[in-house]
């Protein structure tokens, strides 16, 4: 059975994975609180790994070394830096880079690589799994884009049964972009340029591009996934008070790690309920 580790900084990011595996058994390793349970045809293992680059890659590494991991997904929320993403929008990490890291030196050590990437197939399942619970595709604001392309997609998750916008609004929306990840909260304006200016990233976290730094070093596949929480105008503490919105959106990162599971399940042609 194919092991998938799941890690989230806050346990609001990971609540809902927790409640959802079958026969969980909860260890104490490595300074982690470790759900390992069942989920469609899958052992899935989960834990809070705390915020920053250090404790998300010992996390990461101990799923792999202790659990033999195969893929490590990271999901929860982010700071929005491109502007044409809102709260509730959705970034799939396509490229994974260091905001305040001298990454050539961290190339001169294997992978040799001085920015990250999440796996081809993770990408591709997270934008179907996107597609179905009614977000739009961000690439679709282009205006070369086929005006008969973007009235069918919106025709589409209007249709979708996790249609979640009213009437007059806008659905949420996804963008396969990039994600700039540091070890020091982004707030306000001078940080939030001096991050765009660095990495040229779509949103900011402190965890990513460690996690798949991690899982390029093991050869494991990796998929880091944030729902945009605030625009980098916020302080911490500021942030940390708005719980309900919050919540809602690591539960969004969280249900949307769920399906793709599921829909990944179907693909392999695994029955889950043998």
């Amino acid at each position: 059975m194919p092991t998938i580790a799941i890690i989230g900084a806050l346990d609001k990011e990971v609540r809902e994975i927790y409640g959802a595996l079958d026969r969980g058994v909860v260890t104490q390793e490595a300074g982690l609180t470790i759900m390992s349970g069942a989920y469609h045809g899958f052992t899935v293992v989960a834990t809070v790994a705390g915020m920053g680059t250090v404790n998300a890659a010992a996390a990461a590494q101990h799923l792999i070394s202790a659990h033999g991991a195969n893929a490590v997904v990271f999901s929860g929320i982010a700071g929005g830096l491109n502007p044409a993403l809102h709260i509730g929008d959705v970034v799939v990490g396509e490229r994974l880079r260091y905001l305040d890291t001298d990454t050539a030196l961290v190339a001169e050590s294997a992978p040799r690589l001085e920015e990250f990437s999440s796996s081809g197939f993770l990408i591709d399942l997270a934008r179907e799994t996107l597609v179905a619970f009614g977000y739009l595709d961000a690439a679709l604001d282009d205006p070369a884009c086929d005006p008969a392309l973007v009235t069918a997609a919106r025709e589409a998750a209007a249709a979708s049964p996790f249609h979640r916008f009213g009437a007059g609004e806008e659905p949420s929306r996804f963008l396969v972009g990039t994600i700039a990840t540091g070890d020091r909260f982004v707030t306000g304006a001078e940080m939030r340029a001096a991050a765009i200016g660095a990495t040229g990233a779509d949103c900011v976290e402190m965890e990513g591009a460690a996690v798949a730094h991690v899982a390029a070093k093991n050869g494991v596949d990796c998929l880091v996934l944030r729902a945009i929480s605030d625009n980098c105008d916020e302080a911490y503490d500021a942030l940390s008070a708005r719980e309900f919105d919050l919540d809602e959106y690591a539960r969004s990162a969280s249900a949307l790690t769920l399906a793709m599971i599921r829909r990944l399940a179907h693909q392999m042609g695994i029955d889950w309920r043998e």
